[in-house]
């Protein structure tokens, strides 16, 4: 079965008003029979009892979710004060459940053609990898560097992350609970093992970074990747250091653009629906920039949980809540202690909207359940073909390193 957690930072929208819910319209005649104009009036009732149970349902929704953000901001506030946070901090009861009459069908003599009320016209598409290939050529002529096999991102990828001291078992399993694994460099988020249809999300590559994540590192990170493209570049010859010179152009035209937007999570996401924002995404498809990306966004969440106190190394499903929910709610999750880890429900670390459309999150309904599906899902991906390659990976690194006596890495993640 499809175990999906969308990433928070894209569920910032609230649930739709349920309480515009309304009857489908019925066909602007007279009902020539007793029979029929009886159907269509128990119809209506049923519906306005339908529309009054939702309506109740979302008061009571608005409520608690408005009680979860209150909380989320006073325990902000608490650890900024350096004071630890109690049960009390958090809401401690699930969300409201829906216990209404079910919405009821429309009379069988409705014609089909009048049978359903007017869908919402869709949004535009999201993008896949040949739009951000196409927008990275168009816009800063920039077409990423494919690795030759596989196996070669996969090298690069571990060399990379052990550089910047992420475990294999952190990657690996990392690796298998984002990218499915089985997933190949370009893997994006809902056509994972080779899916037909449209992707859930721009989440790409082994990590699953969105477009906003791209943006935001290139804007911070840019120029130390810059620093290790040259140091890669100095250390060839031929075609690989023209190769390398040619990237190095393309990223800082892409970094100018990048720190000339301003520094805000809400800004990232606006110029990722734009064509110069999705062309940047195109880096992470390159065996030289993409590694280097998806590891920061990695480093980023244990540097985070280090510089809040967390001493410990983070087990992988802890690392991915932080991956995954961004790495305050992320945080807020694995520093419960055991006792209240399973007692705190897991909508406490999700905005309501990702909340509703995430039912993994909300079958695991504590943070301890969560994380243990986190951990079933990664026991079984790390298992299958793909991982297994990225594990090997890693392996063949450290046995080098250690016939070598040296770093297990060339080139770290600054």
């Amino acid at each position: 079965m499809r175990f999906i957690i969308i990433p928070a930072m894209l569920l910032l929208a609230g649930s739709a008003f349920a309480g515009e819910r309304r009857a489908p319209p019925l066909p602007a005649k007279q009902f020539p029979t007793l029979e029929e104009r009886q159907a269509v009036a128990r119809y209506r009732a049923q519906h306005a009892a339908y529309q009054k149970a939702q309506i109740e349902l979302e008061r009571k929704a608005a409520a608690y979710w408005n009680s979860v953000e209150s909380k989320r901001k006073r325990r902000l506030a608490k650890r900024a004060r350096g004071e630890a946070t109690v049960l009390a901090d958090y809401v401690l009861e699930q969300p409201p459940a829906y216990s209404g009459p079910p919405e009821p069908a429309l009379p069988g003599f409705i014609p089909p053609s009048q049978d359903a009320p007017k869908q919402k016209r869709a949004g535009p598409p999201l993008p896949v990898v040949a739009d951000f290939l196409r927008d990275a050529k168009r816009r800063f002529n920039f077409v990423p560097e494919k690795p030759d096999d596989e196996s070669d991102y996969k090298r690069a990828y571990a060399r990379t992350a052990l550089a910047a001291g992420i475990t294999k078992d952190q990657a690996v399993r990392i690796y298998g609970f984002e990218a499915s694994g089985n997933g190949k460099y370009d893997v994006q988020a809902g056509l994972e093992s080779g899916r037909k249809g449209r992707p859930i999300s721009t989440a790409l590559g082994y990590n699953q970074l969105l477009v906003a994540n791209t943006i935001g590192l290139v804007a911070k990170y840019g120029k130390d990747f810059v620093a290790e493209l040259e140091d890669r570049a100095a250390a060839a010859s031929g075609e690989r250091r023209k190769t390398l010179k040619r990237k190095i152009g393309a990223l800082r035209r892409m970094i100018r653009f990048a720190r000339a937007i301003p520094y805000r999570w809400s800004r990232h996401v606006a110029m990722s629906g734009t064509a110069k924002g999705r062309a940047l995404h195109a880096l992470i498809l390159d065996v030289d920039i993409g590694p280097l990306l998806q590891t920061q966004k990695l480093v980023n969440s244990i540097n985070y949980a280090k510089a809040k106190g967390y001493r410990k190394r983070l087990r992988a499903a802890e690392l991915e809540m932080l991956n995954l929910t961004g790495d305050g709610n992320g945080f807020d999750m694995i520093s419960l202690p055991q006792a209240m880890r399973e007692k705190v429900p897991t909508a406490n670390f999700f905005q309501r909207g990702g909340y509703e459309r995430n039912p993994v999150a909300s079958r695991n309904n504590v943070a301890a359940s969560l994380l243990e599906a986190t951990d079933r899902k990664m026991d079984y991906h790390a298992a299958l073909d793909g991982a297994k390659q990225l594990a090997a990976a890693f392996d063949t690194l450290m046995q080098e390193a250690r016939s070598e006596g040296g770093d297990a890495a060339v080139g770290a993640v600054r």
